[in-house]
C-alpha cells in the first residue's frame, strides 16, 4: 500500500505561499473584471438603437459619407470580427477613431487624462491628510462619552458635508469665492489658485466620511486589550496613538477610502464641467451630446480600468497592513 506524497514543484510552492495565493487570486479576478469591462465597452456602440454613425453625423449627412464612415470604423464586418479587431487594437493601444474629428481616441484621452488624474489625486490626498488626523483627534476627545457638544457638532457636520453632491458644492464654491469674493478664478486651469475650488469640491465630502469612519474605528481600538497594555507600560500618548491605535483603525478606512477614490474619479465628470476643467469629464459629456460613441467608449474604458486599479491597490494595502487578514489566508 503506497502512501500519498505531497505535491512538489511550482504548484506546491504556490499552494504553500500565502502571498502567491493572494497574488494569483487577485490576478484572476482582475483579468475576469477587465474582460467584462472590455466586452461591455465594445457592446456600447452595438446596443444603441439605430445607426450610431448616422446619429453622430446627423440626418442630413449624405448616405455615401455615412457608409464610408461605417466602413472605416469596421461596422460592416461581422460582430465576431469586430470584437476580435477591437481586442487586437487594444493590445496595440488603439482605442478607435472619433466619428466627428477623425482623430485617434487614444490621442484625445492622452491629452485630457493627466488633468483628470491630477485633480482626483490632489483631492484624494487632501481628503486623506484632513480626515486621518481629524478622525483620530475626534475619537481621542470624545471617547467614553466626553465632550458631547463636540461629538454632536462633528457628527452632524460630517453628515451634512457627506450628503452634499460634488457638483452642487462646486456651484456654491464658485458663487461665494469666485463671483462674490473674487478670491479664485471662476473656471479653467489658470495657475495654482485655480486648483483650490475644484479640489475642495471633490475632497470635502470624502474627507467628512473618512473622518467619521476613522473616529468610530478608533473608538473601538481604544478599548482593545493591547492598547490598555501599552498604557500600563506608561508609553507616551503620541506613541500609543500612532503605533498601536492608528494602524489598527485604518483597515476599514482604507477599504472605504478605495471606494471613495473610485467615486471621486467618477465625480470629476460633473466638477470638471462646472469649472471648465480640461479633463476627461468635459470630454465624455461633450462626446455624449455629440453622439461620438468611440470617444465615449474609450473614456468609459479608462474610467473602468481606473476603478479596477484602485480596488487592486486597496487589496494590496490591506494585505500589507494586516498580513493575517482573510485577504491572504482565504
Amino acid at each position: 500500500m503506497t502512501s500519498a506524497t505531497a505535491p512538489s514543484g511550482p504548484l506546491a510552492a504556490l499552494a504553500g505561499n500565502a502571498w502567491l495565493r493572494f497574488a494569483a487570486r487577485r490576478l484572476g479576478r482582475l483579468l475576469v473584471s477587465v474582460w467584462v469591462l472590455l466586452t461591455f465597452a465594445f457592446l456600447m456602440i452595438h446596443l444603441i438603437p439605430g445607426d450610431p454613425v448616422r446619429a453622430a453625423l446627423g440626418v442630413s449627412a449624405p448616405a455615401e459619407l455615412v457608409e464610408a464612415r461605417r466602413e472605416a470604423l469596421g461596422l460592416n464586418d461581422p460582430l465576431w470580427q469586430q470584437y476580435a479587431d477591437y481586442l487586437r487594437g487594444l493590445l496595440h493601444g488603439d482605442l478607435g477613431t472619433s466619428m466627428l474629428t477623425g482623430l485617434p481616441v487614444s490621442q484625445t484621452i492622452g491629452e485630457r487624462l493627466p488633468a483628470t488624474v491630477e485633480l482626483a489625486g490632489l483631492a484624494f490626498a487632501g481628503a486623506a491628510l484632513v480626515s486621518v488626523p481629524l478622525g483620530l483627534l475626534m475619537a481621542v476627545l470624545t471617547r467614553g462619552g466626553r465632550r458631547r457638544p463636540v461629538e454632536l457638532a462633528f457628527t452632524s457636520g460630517s453628515v451634512v458635508l457627506a450628503v452634499v453632491p460634488e457638483f452642487l458644492l462646486a456651484v456654491g464654491l464658485v458663487y461665494v469665492f469666485s463671483v462674490e469674493l473674487g478670491w479664485a478664478p471662476v473656471a479653467m486651469r489658470q495657475g495654482a489658485d485655480s486648483y483650490v475650488l475644484p479640489v475642495l469640491a471633490l475632497a470635502v465630502g470624502p474627507a467628512a466620511i473618512l473622518a467619521r469612519i476613522l473616529r468610530v474605528e478608533t473608538l473601538g481600538v481604544l478599548q482593545a486589550e493591547y492598547v490598555r497594555t501599552a498604557r500600563a507600560k506608561r508609553l507616551p500618548d503620541p506613541k500609543v496613538y500612532l503605533r498601536h491605535v492608528l494602524p489598527n483603525a485604518l483597515t476599514a478606512t482604507i477599504t472605504l477610502g478605495g471606494l471613495l477614490l473610485s467615486t471621486m474619479v467618477a465625480g470629476t465628470v460633473l466638477v470638471e464641467n462646472v469649472f471648465a476643467w480640461p479633463g476627461l469629464g468635459g470630454t465624455i459629456v461633450g462626446s455624449i451630446l455629440a453622439k461620438d460613441y468611440p470617444v465615449v467608449q474609450g473614456v468609459v474604458l479608462v474610467y473602468g480600468l481606473g476603478v479596477l486599479l484602485v480596488n487592486l491597490l486597496v487589496d494590496v494595502a490591506l494585505a500589507l497592513l494586516d498580513p493575517r487578514s482573510t485577504i491572504r489566508e482565504s
